[in-house]
C-alpha cells in the first residue's frame, strides 16, 4: 500500500483498525522512522541531523520562552467530555475551506529557509501536502523560487507574505504571487520589527548565515545534512538566496556581508491590507492575529480568514497562546474562516482546536524536522501519524463528524 493509498484509507468514510495499519506499514518504512510514532519523536531525530545553529533557529523560541511553552501547556489545561455507545463506524475528517475540500483539518505551516533544513524544503513540503490532500503555506523567507514550488504543486499550495508598509513593494509582490499560480494568499502582520531571539545567538545561527569555524565543525560533524542537503544543493542549484521577499531575488543564505531586507515593516497598517484586498481577488488571510478587536477589523477589511497565532512563540514573548483567545475571536468571525498554529502536536490538540471554535489548524515543526530527516516519505509519515490520531480520537471521543465538535466536548481542568 503507497503511502497515498494509506493517507486516503485513514481519511476516508470507512473504518480503518488504528492499531494494525500503522503496525504493517512500519516494517516497510525506512529504518530512520520506524522508531517515529508520533509527531514530538520527529525532534530528536533531527537534533542529531541537523547542524546546531539549524537546528537552534527551528526549534528555539524568542527571549525566555514562555509563549512558547504556554503553547503546548493551554492544550493540557482543557479535558475531554466524551459520548458513548455512538455508532462512529462512518466517521470523517474532511474539510471544506474556501471552496477546497481537504482530507484532514489540518496544514503544513509555513516556515523559513525549509532548503537548508532538508534538499529542497519547500517543495517536498509542498508535494507531500498536495499527495495527502492537505494545505500548504509556502513562507515569504523562503529559498527556492515560488514560481518553482507552485509549479511543482500546484493544487494545495498558498504563499504567505512578509511586507513593508510601502505600497509599490506590496503591489509588485501581489502581482507576483498572482502570476505564479498561487489560490490563497497569506499576510503574516506580527512581525514589525526583528525579534530579540537570543537563542540564534546562543546556537550560532544568524540570517544570513556566516561562515565560521563552528558552522563548519557542525556542518562535518553531520555528514548526511552536509552531503544531502548542503552539498547536494549547491552542486544542483548554486548558492541559496531569499527568492521571495519582493519581486527581485534577495540576498544570499551564506554571505560575510548581508543584512536581510526588513525595512519599513513597522510601517504596515489597514490601509496597506485594504489595498491588498483590492489586489488579491483570491481568498486573503491574515496570519498572527489574537486580538478579538483585530478579528473584528479584519472581517471588516473583507479578510477572507485569520490565522490565529503567536509565531510559534518566535515574536513577542509573554504574548498569549493561541487556544487561551481562540473562543473570543470566534465569537466575532463574521464570515471568516478561523484557523490556528502554534504548538500543535497531537490529534488531540487538534480537535480540541476545533471544539473551542477553529474551522483548521497549521502544523509547524514537525514537519520540516520530518522532511529533514527522511524527505517526502517523512512528511508523508508525519501526517499519516497525525491522520491516525484524530481518526482514533474522533471514536473515543463519539464524533463521526467534525461538525459535532464544540465548547460542550471540553472541560476545564
Amino acid at each position: 500500500m503507497s503511502d497515498n493509498e494509506s493517507l486516503a484509507r485513514a481519511t476516508s468514510s470507512r473504518p480503518v483498525s488504528a492499531n494494525t495499519v500503522p503496525h504493517a506499514e512500519r516494517k516497510r518504512l525506512p529504518r530512520r522512522l520506524r522508531s517515529v510514532l508520533c509527531l514530538n519523536d520527529f525532534e530528536a531525530a533531527a537534533r542529531r541531523h541537523l547542524p546546531r545553529p539549524l537546528f537552534g533557529y527551528v526549534s528555539g523560541a524568542v527571549e525566555d520562552g514562555h509563549s512558547h511553552a504556554a503553547n503546548r501547556r493551554v492544550f493540557d489545561s482543557w479535558g475531554f467530555v466524551p459520548r458513548v455507545l455512538v455508532n462512529v463506524s462512518a466517521r470523517s475528517q474532511r474539510t471544506e475551506l474556501f471552496g477546497q475540500t481537504y482530507r484532514a483539518p489540518f496544514g503544513i505551516a509555513p516556515m523559513g529557509i525549509s532548503a537548508l533544513s532538508a534538499y529542497r524544503g519547500d517543495i517536498v513540503l509542498a508535494k507531500a501536502a498536495e499527495a495527502a490532500g492537505i494545505p500548504m503555506i509556502m513562507s515569504g523567507a523562503s529559498l527556492i523560487r515560488m514560481e518553482e514550488v507552485a509549479r511543482r504543486a500546484p493544487g494545495h499550495t498558498w504563499f504567505q507574505a512578509y511586507l513593508p508598509g510601502e505600497p509599490a513593494h506590496i503591489e509588485g509582490l501581489v502581482e507576483r504571487v498572482r502570476e505564479a499560480g498561487f489560490s490563497t494568499l497569506v499576510l503574516t502582520v506580527d512581525t514589525a520589527t526583528l525579534a530579540n531571539r537570543e537563542n540564534n545567538v546562543r546556537a550560532g545561527f544568524s540570517s544570513p548565515l556566516r561562515p565560521s569555524v563552528r558552522l563548519a565543525w557542525d556542518g562535518v560533524t553531520r555528514p548526511a545534512w552536509l552531503l544531502g542537503t548542503l552539498a547536494r544543493t549547491l552542486l544542483a542549484h548554486g548558492m541559496p538566496h531569499f527568492e521571495n521577499a519582493g519581486v527581485n531575488r534577495g540576498a544570499p543564505i551564506i554571505a560575510r556581508r548581508a543584512v536581510r531586507q526588513f525595512g519599513l515593516r513597522d510601517h504596515l497598517c489597514w490601509e496597506h491590507f485594504a489595498l491588498m484586498r483590492r489586489l488579491w481577488k483570491g481568498p486573503l488571510v491574515i496570519k498572527g492575529i489574537l486580538s478579538a478587536e483585530d478579528a473584528r477589523l479584519a472581517a471588516d477589511h473583507g479578510a477572507d480568514g485569520i490565522i490565529v497565532s503567536n509565531h510559534g512563540g518566535r515574536q513577542l514573548d509573554g504574548s498569549a497562546a493561541p487556544l487561551s483567545v481562540l473562543p473570543g475571536i470566534a465569537a466575532v468571525r463574521g464570515g471568516m474562516k478561523i484557523m490556528l498554529d502554534s504548538g500543535i502536536r497531537r490529534g488531540t490538540d487538534v480537535l480540541k482546536a476545533l471544539s473551542l471554535g477553529a474551522d483548521f489548524v497549521f502544523v509547524g515543526r514537525p514537519m520540516l524536522y520530518a522532511a529533514a530527516i527522511a524527505g517526502q516519505q517523512g512528511v508523508a509519515h508525519g501526517v499519516r501519524l497525525l491522520v491516525d490520531e484524530i481518526h482514533r480520537d474522533m471514536a473515543l471521543l463519539g464524533v463521526s463528524s467534525l461538525r459535532e465538535l464544540g465548547p460542550d466536548r471540553l472541560i476545564r481542568l
